[in-house]
């Protein structure tokens, strides 16, 4: 074939394509309207970096100058806020199982005297970790609030005794700890999550969409004349049907890494092109796994349903939010098997690490294998297209 008859022929089959693309509303929902509504959402939802004033109780039942104070500096914590005082603990009980409230503190009599007595008062917490975060998060400035409040009356009897501010703080804290929070010292969730679950929600929306695109046309019983039009030819049909949605979905998904690592300035330590390249990868290689998975189980129904499965498992198994090295050999090698966990490595070492690209070469061609996984596929793509007959 001449090259003049092979942009002829993919030009036809582009313009076939685009013109399916604005008549059928299903594609204007998957590639666009549904992946801008998940930038947004996910990115606005945790806008605040991390959940505020979060509703919790108390059970003071001491009363006294120390339990007041106590309960006013915790309360002007960022993540707790105190919205109700209750008489007993089976009261705070019901109301945290109402879920009118994620914890509560429960103050026992006489814990100034105690205190000041030096024996030791014991303060309980009770927190709903159901809800892992809100419990984690309460949980970590109510033990916060305790030390403090001990250490405050502790400072206050050893400068009663003479000592020094310095000498004071080397008994209350013999230990400095000095934290470093790499990449993301503000500790923001946004940061944490928004960069890994808004990609995998968008390669979740290029598996399906491959996937539908392809099985739609032979439920339409479409394939055949798809196949004239490309001359037969499976490369050029592939190519002419898919690089109108390469464009659109590339174009997602560069919004999606503008608005973030531009708009809201989250952290990244390279060049802008290099995050364009990675996200245009992504997009390359969910597409090629979805016709590779096509090739192997030629029916719409059960091809949408291995693409959704895979995307699905994509958010648990890729490593951003249970690490992969923690899991058993067997997921470990099955985790290779994802392309998002590719992209997730080369976003964690060479975005936010700002690696050199050769310390995730082995990623990179992971990335290039899903890429060139339909061209082993190729004849047998020809006679599904041509021969298969689709059963609902």
């Amino acid at each position: 074939m001449s090259n003049k008859r092979f942009i002829q022929s993919l030009f036809r089959v582009m313009k076939r394509e685009v013109d399916s693309l604005v008549h059928a509303p299903i594609y204007w929902f998957s590639m666009i309207v549904f992946p801008l509504f998940v930038i947004f959402f996910f990115s606005e939802l945790m806008n605040e970096g991390l959940p505020t004033d979060m509703p919790v109780g108390v059970v003071d039942l001491d009363n006294s100058t120390t339990s007041r104070k106590l309960l006013r500096n915790y309360d002007a914590f960022q993540q707790s806020h105190i919205v109700a005082h209750y008489s007993d603990v089976n009261q705070a009980r019901r109301a945290m199982q109402k879920c009118e409230i994620y914890a509560f503190m429960y103050i026992p009599q006489n814990m100034e005297r105690d205190l000041l007595a030096s024996r030791q008062p014991k303060i309980s917490f009770y927190y709903n970790n159901s809800v892992l975060l809100a419990g984690s998060l309460i949980y970590k400035e109510m033990r916060a609030i305790s030390t403090l409040g001990a250490a405050s009356v502790g400072s206050a009897k050893l400068q009663a005794k003479g000592l020094t501010q310095r000498q004071i703080k080397s008994v209350l804290q013999p230990i400095a700890t000095d934290v470093h929070a790499i990449d993301n010292p503000m500790l923001n969730y946004n940061i944490a999550l928004s960069t890994t679950i808004i990609p995998a929600c968008l390669a979740l929306f290029v598996l399906l969409v491959t996937a539908y695109s392809l099985g739609i046309e032979l439920k339409k019983n479409r394939a055949k004349t798809w196949m004239t039009m490309a001359e037969n030819k499976v490369m050029i049909a592939l190519a002419g049907k898919f690089i109108p949605q390469t464009v659109i979905f590339t174009l997602v998904v560069w919004f999606y890494q503008y608005w973030l690592f531009v708009h809201l300035d989250f952290p990244h330590n390279c060049n802008f092109l290099l995050i364009m390249i990675v996200g245009l990868t992504l997009v390359v290689a969910a597409q090629c796994f979805a016709i590779f998975v096509f090739s192997l189980l030629p029916t719409l129904r059960m091809s949408m349903s291995i693409c959704a499965l895979w995307g699905v498992l994509s958010f648990s198994i890729s490593g951003f939010t249970y690490p992969v090295t923690s899991m058993s050999p067997s997921l470990q090698i099955l985790s290779n098997l994802f392309p998002m966990r590719h992209y997730y490595m080369i976003y964690q070492m060479n975005i936010l690490h700002g690696y050199s690209l050769h310390y995730s070469w082995m990623y990179i061609v992971a990335l290039l294998m899903f890429m060139m996984l339909p061209l082993f596929m190729l004849s047998r793509l020809k006679k599904i297209f041509y021969k298969y007959v689709y059963l609902p």
